[in-house]
C-alpha cells in the first residue's frame, strides 16, 4: 500500500518548527505506523555519508540520488577528483600522481554508464582532461551541492541503538580543526587504497648510510633536478615504468630493478585502435574460459612478437592473466637505446653503490626511486570492520562486512582487475545503495563468510596477489555478477531475437559499461545509442588531419584492351594446360590396352 504525501501537506510540515513538524508528520502518517513501524521507516528518506570525493564517491552520491537517497559526501580536500587531481605539493593522506601520468584505459572502457566521454577527448586521457570528464558528470547531475569540501572524517562508528537502527555515527573535521558528529542511515566508503607509501626499507640493507637520496614514488613530481643523475628505480609496476622512462630522458642513465618482472603492453593496439577494446568481449571471454592455457600461450606468443621479454629481462614468473600488466608504450624503446637498464632485485647499499642479487653493482648511484606501492588502511573504521580474509578485505563481494546485522555500510572502489576501475566502482555503488534501500537483500551472514573464503582461495589460485596486490577479479564475470544482483544484467539471448544488431555489439565488441544500463534499475533511454556509437567517439580524437582518399580514375581505352587481352591469354594458357593433360591421360590410357 503506498503513502502519497501531498505538496499542501509538505507545506504544512515545513511552516512549523522542527518539534511540530515531527508531530504533525506522526499524526498524519499515525495508521501507518501503528501497523507497519519498518514500512513508516523505509518510507522516510535515508541519509547517506559518503567519504571521498574522487571517482567512487561521485558514482556513490548518484547512486544515491538516483534511489532517492540524501547524501552528503565529505572531502578532506578543497576539491573534487581524489587520484586524478594533481596536488602542487603532496599531501599527506591523499593520493598523488605526478605531471606525466596518462590514464591506462581508454574513454570508452572507463567512462560513467550515463554519461559518454566527449568524442574530442581523447582516447587515453591525460589525468587534467580525466578531472574534466569528472567535472562534467558533476555539473550534469547536480553532485556538487551534496559534496562538503576541506571535512576529513575521523570515525564512524554505530550508534548505541545500531542494532535496531542500523545508523552510525559520523565525526568529521573542517579545515579550522572543528569537530562535529552527525547520524546517518549508512555510510560508503570510497578512500581507495594509493594513500599509504610502502616503503620496505627493512629489506634493503645498508639504506640508512646510502650516500644518495632516496624517496617514494608518491613524492614523485616530475623529472626536474635529475638531469645528469644515475638513478636507480626499485619496482615495476606502472609508475616504475613511467618514472624510469620519463627520468631517462634528461638522466646519465636509470637502473630498473625488478624482483619478478611484467608483461608490458601498449595502449595502441592493432591498427592504431586502442588496445583495450581489441580481445576484451564478451565472445574473447568465452574462448579464454573454453581454452585458458591456449589463450594464455597466444597472448604472450603476441606479446613477445612486439618484443622478446625474455630477451629485455622482463620476462616474469607468471603467466599474463596471473597479475596486472605493465601498461607502457616508451618503456621497450628506452631500452634498446640504452637509456634504461633492466635490473634484478637490489641485495644492499653500500655507501654510493647498490649491489644487486646477481652481484652486479651499480657505482656513484645518486637517487633511488622507491616504486614499491601502497598499503591500503581506513583509521576511521572500527578495528572489527578491518578485519582480513587471506590478504583483502573480510568483504562479501568487496563491498560489504558480512558481520554487520544490519547491511548499512560498503566499501566502494577498493578493487582491481583486467579493466577500469571505475565501471566497478559506479556498480558497486548502485548494488550498495539497493541494499540500503531494502531492494536486494544479501544472504545470511554464514552463506557470506563460505561464499568470500571459497572466493579468496580462487582469486589466490588463479591470481598473483600479494599484501600490495590484494584484490584481483575477473572483470566482466565480476560486473555481471553485481548487475545480477542489481537487475541489470544484459540479457543477450532475447537482445539476439529482438534486436540482433545491438546483441553482436554486446557479444564481440569492447564491454562498456553502456551495457548496464540497457534495462532494470537505473535504465538509461540513450544506452543503445551510446553502445552504437561508442565507435565513433573513438576515431573522432584521430580526425584532427584528415587524409584523403585516392581518386579512383576510370579505365582508359587502352587499359581496358590491355586488361581483357591479359585475362584472354590466361585463358587460353589454362585451356592448353588442360588439353595436354586431358592428351596425355588419353595416350596413358590407350597403351594400358595394348
Amino acid at each position: 500500500m503506498g503513502v502519497k504525501v501531498t505538496q499542501s501537506s509538505l507545506k504544512c510540515i515545513t511552516s512549523h518548527n522542527k518539534t511540530h513538524t515531527f508531530h504533525l508528520f506522526l499524526l498524519q502518517f499515525q495508521p501507518l505506523y501503528q501497523t507497519s513501524p519498518q514500512l513508516f521507516v523505509s518510507r522516510m528518506v535515508m541519509k547517506v555519508a559518503v567519504i571521498g570525493a574522487g571517482i567512487s564517491g561521485l558514482t556513490s552520491i548518484k547512486a544515491c540520488l538516483d534511489e532517492g537517497l540524501e547524501p552528503t559526501c565529505f572531502e578532506s580536500s578543497h576539491d573534487i577528483g581524489g587520484l586524478w587531481r594533481l596536488k602542487e605539493k603532496p599531501e599527506p593522506g591523499r593520493t598523488n600522481i605526478y605531471q606525466s601520468v596518462v590514464i591506462n584505459s581508454s574513454k570508452e572502457i572507463m567512462a560513467f554508464s550515463d554519461f559518454p566521454p566527449p568524442a574530442e577527448l581523447p582516447n587515453n586521457m591525460h589525468h587534467s582532461e580525466v578531472l574534466q570528464y569528472m567535472r562534467l558528470y558533476a555539473q550534469a547531475f547536480k553532485l556538487l551541492q551534496h559534496i562538503q569540501l576541506q571535512t576529513a572524517v575521523v570515525s564512524v562508528r554505530q550508534t548505541l541503538d545500531y542494532a535496531s537502527t542500523g545508523q552510525w555515527e559520523v565525526e568529521t573535521e573542517s579545515k579550522d580543526g572543528q569537530r562535529e558528529t552527525r547520524v546517518f542511515d549508512a555510510v560508503i566508503v570510497c578512500t581507495g587504497h594509493f594513500t599509504h607509501p610502502h616503503m620496505p626499507l627493512k629489506d634493503f640493507p645498508g639504506i640508512e648510510s646510502f650516500e644518495g637520496r632516496y624517496f617514494h614514488s608518491w613524492h614523485y613530481r616530475n623529472s626536474e633536478g635529475l638531469q645528469g643523475k644515475r638513478v636507480v628505480v626499485v619496482g615495476i609496476g606502472n609508475s616504475g615504468g613511467d618514472i624510469a622512462v620519463e627520468i631517462s630522458r634528461v638522466a646519465e642513465k636509470v637502473y630498473l630493478s625488478s624482483r619478478s618482472g611484467a608483461w608490458v603492453v601498449s595502449r595502441v593496439g592493432q591498427g592504431g585502435i586502442p588496445a583495450d577494446l581489441i580481445g576484451t568481449s564478451r565472445m574473447n571471454l568465452f574462448m579464454e574460459r573454453l581454452l585458458p592455457s591456449w589463450s594464455n600461450m597466444m597472448l604472450e606468443k603476441k606479446l613477445n612478437k612486439a618484443f622478446d621479454h625474455k630477451l629485455y629481462g622482463l620476462k616474469p614468473k607468471h603467466g599474463f592473466f596471473a597479475q596486472m600488466p605493465l601498461v607502457n608504450d616508451d618503456l621497450p624503446n628506452r631500452i634498446i637505446s640504452g637509456r634504461v637498464q633492466m635490473k634484478p632485485n637490489v641485495k644492499e647499499f653500500c655507501g654510493s653503490s647498490v649491489v644487486f642479487v646477481d652481484g652486479s653493482v651499480i657505482d656513484k648511484v645518486d637517487v633511488v626511486v622507491f616504486a614499491t606501492g601502497y598499503n591500503y588502511s581506513f583509521p576511521f573504521l572500527p578495528a572489527a570492520l578491518q578485519a582480513k580474509c587471506g590478504y583483502r578485505l573480510r568483504l562479501y563481494k568487496h563491498v560489504f562486512p558480512p558481520a554487520l546485522t544490519k547491511p548499512t555500510l560498503a566499501v566502494v572502489g577498493f578493487i582491481r582487475g583486467f579493466g577500469a576501475v571505475n565501471p566497478l566502482a559506479e556498480m558497486q555503488a548502485r548494488w550498495a545503495t539497493r541494499v540500503f534501500k531494502g531492494l536486494a537483500t544479501l544472504p545470511s551472514e554464514e552463506t557470506m563468510i563460505k561464499e568470500l573464503e571459497k572466493d579468496t582461495v580462487i582469486m589466490h589460485q588463479r591470481f598473483a596477489c600479494t599484501e600490495l596486490n590484494p584484490i584481483q577479479v575477473d572483470y566482466i564475470p565480476y560486473l555481471d555478477s553485481l548487475a545480477e544482483e542489481v537487475g541489470v544484467r544484459p540479457n543477450i539471448p532475447w537482445l539476439l531475437l529482438t534486436d540482433p544488431r545491438l546483441a553482436l555489439q554486446l557479444l564481440t565488441g569492447p564491454c562498456t559499461p553502456y551495457q548496464y544500463r540497457l534495462t532494470g534499475p537505473g535504465k538509461w533511454a540513450g544506452a543503445r545509442e551510446a553502445i552504437l556509437t561508442q565507435w565513433e567517439r573513438v576515431l573522432q580524437p584521430f580526425r584532427t588531419r584528415v587524409v584523403p582518399e585516392p581518386e579512383s580514375r576510370p579505365l582508359s581505352r587502352r587499359g581496358i584492351i590491355v586488361m581483357v587481352s591479359g585475362a584472354a591469354l590466361l585463358c587460353c594458357f589454362c585451356y592448353n594446360k588442360h588439353l595436354q593433360g586431358s592428351l596425355l591421360s588419353l595416350q596413358s590410357f590407350f597403351r594400358s590396352l595394348q
